[in-house]
Formats: structure tokens, C-alpha cells, sequence
């Protein structure tokens, strides 16, 4: 009998858990509601959520444990949920909590490491074990893969690049509490609130505003298309954002490729755009392509969260 991970994947919207093989492939897998507000709430919808699939689902594999992606910051080695959001911080053992509670080892990453080791596992590395991994929807994050190792710093947030400043001259302040940094002008929710910041001096735009409501991107990307001069400053804007930080982990890190995920990525557009704004030189040795990941980005996360547990299971900490 084939060997399966219980894989689960915490969104801000939903919680994703599936049966999943050594290979990526997903026998079953169901959504349930999910919460961020804290990391208790969090916790135990969670729970929740895997008892109920374990009701609903027949296990297909031999089942040797659960991984799990989750948003904020993670000490895989020893299994805590250290941060769910800058600032709001309570440090649960979730690893040893799923244990106890399914009587299955666990094992905890964070969602976009998770992305970076199924990209390692399933994708790009089976050609380099030298990466970037960037994800770009409602806020931007990326890791570094380094001579097959995942980078992840001192205190398990190494890759937090919405927060490198890409603009010197701007005034806008981030959350971070610096100005100008990339998420504030390429990330989902930056270019609805650039949308916003410049559509007065924009009176004749076909974009609508409403309060309370997005702009999405595909709605940027219709009125870029038509020539709105909104549009186009916004999304130009992000494209030169995007451009400078590619630039930017390239000259620090040296990969031979950079993979891109999330929303704002997902049909290739903006990465076709952004190519443009990008300098000869510094890209010279991205021998093995700059590319949109070919991995179900609905189910990346989750593949990634399997392939932790099946390498941890085998004792290997190489992105622990």
C-alpha cells in the first residue's frame, strides 16, 4: 500500500486538507472554513476541520502523518506556531496539539515555504537546487532556495520581501513602517489602494470605485488594455515595482531561476509585462528561466505541506 500525508493548507478564506502521495498527487481533498483572527481561533477550527474529514473520507494510503502549511511565522524543528501576524503573537505547540489529538506525528511550515519546497520537490528543482520563489496576491512574500537548502533566517522569517523598499522617493508608509516598499504598489490589495490614492486625478477612467470594494487586478489588466491612463499608471507602477525586486534577490541570492506564484501571477500577464522593465546584465545568469509555476497554484501549498512530512518522517531537516 502506497504511503500517504494528511496534508492541510490554512488560507485567510479556507482550510484546504487533502490525501496526498510522495508523487504531488491528491487521492481526496476538501475546503472548509477557516479564520486568521488568532492563532487559537485558528487552532481549533483546524481541528475541527480533520476530524470531520477523517469522518467523511476513506483513507486510501498507509497513512504516516499530517503536515500542514499555516500563515505567519514557524519553527518547524520544534513544531510551533510562533506568529500569525506581525504584532499579534501567541506561541502555540501546534505540531504536538495535532499529535495528541489524531494520534499522527505532524509536522508545521509556513505557506510559502511550503509553496518553495513543493516547487523543490515537484518543479523547478528537479532542474536547479538554486531558486527564487515569489508570491505576489493580496500581499507579497518570497524564499530563497539556496544550494538545495531553504533559506530561513534567525527567527524563521527570512523571504519577507514586500517589505524591501523599491521606491526611495515615495511617501506612502507600510504597515512595516517604512515608505515605499514593494507591497504598497505590486501586491493585490497595494494596486486597489494606488487605484484609489490616484483615481481623482483620473476623473474619466473606466474603472469603478466603490467603497468597501476591491479593484481587482483582471479589472486593471481590461482597463490597461483599453488604454485607461489609470490603469495604466497603477499597473505600470507594479510592473517597475515587481522589476526592481527581481533584480533586487537575483543580485543577492545568484539563482538560476525565479518561479512565481499566487493571484496576480497566475495567467502569466504580468510576468510577460514585467520582463520588459527588467536590466540585461543582472538577469544574465538565470540560465534555467523566469517563469509561472506549472504547479496548481490552488494546491501548491497543500503539496507542499505533504512533501514536508514524508521528508521529515525520512529525518531530513533540509527545510526545517
Amino acid at each position: 500500500m502506497t504511503q500517504t500525508v494528511l496534508a492541510v493548507d490554512l488560507g485567510g478564506t479556507k482550510i484546504l486538507i487533502g490525501e496526498v502521495t510522495p508523487a504531488g498527487e491528491i487521492l481526496t481533498s476538501e475546503k472548509y472554513p477557516s479564520t486568521v483572527v488568532d492563532q487559537r481561533s485558528a487552532t481549533e477550527k483546524i481541528k475541527a476541520a480533520i476530524k470531520n474529514y477523517l469522518q467523511q473520507h476513506s483513507i486510501q494510503g498507509d497513512l504516516i502523518g499530517i503536515g500542514m502549511c499555516v500563515v505567519g511565522r514557524v519553527d518547524t524543528d520544534r513544531g510551533q506556531w510562533m506568529e500569525i501576524h506581525p504584532g499579534l503573537s501567541d506561541p502555540i505547540f501546534l505540531a504536538d496539539e495535532i499529535t495528541q489529538t489524531f494520534q499522527l506525528p505532524c509536522w508545521i511550515t509556513n505557506d510559502v515555504s511550503g509553496a518553495a519546497l513543493a516547487e523543490s520537490i515537484l518543479g523547478i528543482g528537479q532542474e536547479t537546487g538554486n531558486f527564487v520563489y515569489i508570491n505576489i496576491g493580496t500581499g507579497i512574500a518570497a524564499r530563497v532556495v539556496a544550494d538545495h537548502q531553504l533559506i530561513k533566517g534567525g527567527n524563521f522569517n527570512a523571504g519577507e520581501v514586500g517589505h524591501m523598499v523599491v521606491d526611495m522617493r515615495s511617501d506612502d508608509l507600510c504597515t512595516c513602517g517604512r515608505k515605499g516598499c514593494v507591497e504598497l504598489f505590486a501586491s493585490g490589495l497595494g494596486m486597489h489602494n494606488q487605484t484609489v490614492k490616484f483615481a481623482p486625478d483620473y476623473p474619466n477612467t473606466m474603472l469603478t470605485i466603490e467603497e468597501g470594494k476591491r479593484v481587482t487586478f483582471q479589472e486593471l489588466i481590461g482597463a490597461y488594455e483599453a488604454n485607461d491612463p489609470l490603469a495604466r499608471k497603477v499597473v505600470d507602477q507594479a510592473l517597475q515595482a515587481v522589476a526592481a525586486l527581481t533584480m533586487n534577490l537575483i543580485r543577492v541570492s545568484d539563482p538560476e531561476a525565479i518561479i512565481f506564484g499566487g493571484g496576480v501571477m497566475n495567467d502569466g500577464w504580468f510576468l510577460n509585462h514585467m520582463v520588459t522593465f527588467l536590466n540585461a546584465k543582472t538577469i544574465r545568469f538565470i540560465t534555467k528561466g523566469m517563469r509561472v509555476t506549472t504547479l496548481n497554484p490552488n494546491e501548491v501549498a497543500l503539496k507542499g505541506a505533504a512533501t514536508l512530512a514524508f521528508m521529515m518522517k525520512k529525518g531530513v531537516k533540509t527545510y526545517a
